[in-house]
C-alpha cells in the first residue's frame, strides 16, 4: 500500500484529532475552557479536592505543566487551590461553581461530538473501529519498550 503523505493513516488520525480538538473549543469558548482543561475539570467533577501532586500523576503531565495550567484556570474562574487542612505544603485544587458550570458544557459538547463523529456510522463499523483503536493504543504504548532510537547517521554529527 503505497499512499501519499497526507493520505497516509497517521495524517488522517492526526486531522481527526486536531478537528476533534478544535471543535471542543469551539462549543465551549464561552466558559474560557482551553485546549487540555478538559480532562482536568472531568477529574475534578468526579472527585474535587485532589491534590495538584496526585492531579499532574493522573493526568500523566509534569507538576510544572499543570501549575501552568491551574493559574490559568485559577484567573478565569473555574478553580480555586487552597492549601491543605492538615498538611500545609499540599496544595488542593477545587471546582468552582463556574468551573462545574464550565465541565457540564464540556461534558455536553463532547457527547455532541460524538454523536456527530459517528452520524452516518453502522454499530458494526463503530465497534470495528474500536477494538482497531484498542489494538492501535496497545501497539503505540510498548514502543519505549521493543523499538530503538532512530539516530543520526555519523556523516551528519
Amino acid at each position: 500500500m503505497n499512499h501519499h503523505h497526507n493520505d497516509s493513516l497517521t495524517h488522517l488520525l492526526r486531522q481527526v484529532m486536531k478537528l476533534h480538538r478544535q471543535s471542543i473549543h469551539l462549543l465551549t469558548r464561552d466558559f474560557d475552557v482551553h485546549p487540555g482543561q478538559p480532562p482536568l475539570l472531568r477529574h475534578l467533577a468526579e472527585k474535587d479536592g485532589q491534590s495538584q501532586k496526585d492531579l499532574a500523576a493522573l493526568m500523566q503531565i509534569a507538576p510544572a505543566t499543570l501549575t501552568v495550567m491551574l493559574k490559568r484556570m485559577e484567573k478565569a474562574g473555574l478553580v480555586k487551590r487552597l492549601a491543605d487542612e492538615r498538611d500545609q505544603r499540599v496544595i488542593r485544587v477545587y471546582l468552582t461553581e463556574q468551573g462545574r458550570e464550565a465541565h457540564t458544557a464540556v461534558r455536553e459538547a463532547l457527547r455532541a461530538l460524538e454523536v456527530r463523529c459517528f452520524e452516518h456510522f453502522a454499530e458494526e463499523e463503530k465497534e470495528l473501529l474500536r477494538q482497531m483503536m484498542l489494538r492501535m493504543r496497545e501497539n503505540l504504548s510498548t514502543v519505549a519498550d521493543t523499538m530503538q532510537p532512530i539516530r543520526k547517521r555519523e556523516a551528519d554529527l
